[in-house]
């Protein structure tokens, strides 16, 4: 090969055009080998081709040119992190994207939203999802869930006799605990005589050590956020209708496949007191109709309606904490009935799993049936509330790190959801 290429001859080699050769030259970005003085003429040597093509893979990614000239110097470990933090910014930034089309959609497509899903169904999800509302109203632990009269739904959750299903921590510790951003997560506390450290886990899958005092003060600064976390989202498609609700200490998602759907997709917040106070009157009926028009929302049930006030808030960016959870290094099955009486009357415990057991505070072992060992702490009554509300004889833990959330799922039920966050244990 020539040891000196035109800019024609270049370009076709990289992939790049004339035109945006020359402009790299004049950002200094890939000056050309050599130029020629009499005529202006830019020659390139075979040696520039690596970084012409990386240069040409950045900007088709997007990537600002300022990391650009980052990068290009870069060794390997740093480019592969520019690059992770460039697509982090970007999917961050498509969601934001969507999530506006879709609420512009919503408002010009169609004059309203008609979902109809099965009144048992809706009830479930419900049930199951606003518990972790950071308010949730007292009618969970008060009311029993509707019997076989009122519901034939095999998916609703019995809690464990004399439990509260909804017993995380109350909102004055959740405020002092954490920092709110509209795209946090859930947070995990040190267990310990202070407990002033927390980590926030956003939806990039980051964390991010904050101080009690400084999350303190920025809760509190920002009440639309605290009125987004007393609601349950509800996001309608034409696929599913997904019941999302969250304390930043724990996050609980059901999805429920429609029976009917017409309009646009989109997403409103409810009260989770208000849905709480609708979840038996919907279980009676076979199917319910929710209605979502402009400010409001009815629900339908047998002909007679309810009406629901929508909250105007931005809710955290949930589904970027589900996608990056990591592969779990231990997943095991364990009987739900028997880790919820474990629990019982503890504060912080201790979880040993390996060779086929979970020890809690080394205690007597549950048998539990799958792969891997961890050991990790939890709030008890957080995970007793997952607990609660999970479907059938077993649950199923799967756990990534001893720092990030544990996910919780009913081994009869793969649409329901729960996150919990562990607690660093001392020592």
């Amino acid at each position: 090969m020539t040891s000196r290429l035109t800019i024609s001859e270049f370009a076709r080699l990289v992939g790049l055009a004339p035109s945006a050769l020359r402009f790299y030259d004049d950002c200094g970005l890939l000056p050309p080998a050599s130029v020629d003085g009499s005529n202006g003429y830019r020659y390139y040597a075979p040696s520039q081709q690596p970084r012409a093509r990386l240069l040409r893979d950045l900007r088709e990614i997007d990537l600002p040119l300022a990391e650009v000239r980052l990068a290009l110097d870069a060794d390997p470990a740093e480019l592969a992190s520019l690059v992770r933090a460039h697509l982090r910014t970007v999917e961050a930034k498509t969601a934001a994207a969507r999530a506006a089309a879709e609420h512009l959609l919503t408002h010009l497509t169609a004059d309203h939203t008609r979902v109809v899903l099965g009144g048992p169904e809706f009830a479930s999800a419900i049930r199951q999802v606003a518990p972790a509302a950071a308010n949730p109203t007292s009618t969970w632990a008060a009311s029993p869930a509707p019997g076989p009269a009122s519901t034939a739904s095999a998916e609703t959750a019995s809690p464990a006799p004399g439990s509260a299903p909804s017993a995380q921590p109350p909102r004055s510790s959740a405020a002092s605990a954490t920092t709110t951003s509209a795209t946090s997560g859930i947070a995990s506390s040190d267990a310990g005589s202070s407990g002033a450290a927390s980590r926030v886990a956003s939806s990039s899958g980051a964390s991010t050590s904050t101080s009690s005092d400084a999350a303190s003060a920025s809760t509190a600064a920002d009440p639309a956020m605290l009125a987004a976390l007393d609601c349950v989202l509800v996001e309608v498609g034409a696929d599913e209708v997904v019941f999302v609700a969250t304390d930043r200490y724990r996050l609980a998602v059901r999805t429920v496949r429609p029976v009917e759907f017409g309009g646009a997709a989109g997403r409103v917040l409810v009260r989770a007191d208000e849905l709480a106070g609708l979840s038996r009157w919907a279980a009676a009926g076979e199917v319910v109709e929710l209605e979502i028009r402009g400010e409001g929302a009815v629900i339908v049930r047998d002909g007679e309606s309810r009406e629901i006030a929508l909250v105007d808030a931005e809710y955290p960016a949930y589904q970027g904490i589900l996608d990056g959870l990591a592969p779990p290094v231990c997943r095991v099955v364990v009987d739900r009935a028997a880790l919820r009486a474990a629990l019982e009357g503890r504060e912080v415990v201790a979880f040993d799993i390996g060779s086929g057991e979970l020890r809690i505070d080394g205690g007597e072992p549950l048998e539990v049936i799958g792969s891997g060992a961890a050991r990790l702490g939890f709030t008890a009554s957080l995970l007793a509330a997952a607990l609660d509300v999970s479907v059938g004889p077993d649950v199923l833990l799967e756990i990534c790190s001893q720092d990030r959330p544990v996910v919780v799922r009913s081994a009869d039920q793969g649409t329901f959801t729960t996150l919990v966050m562990p607690v660093r244990l001392d020592g």
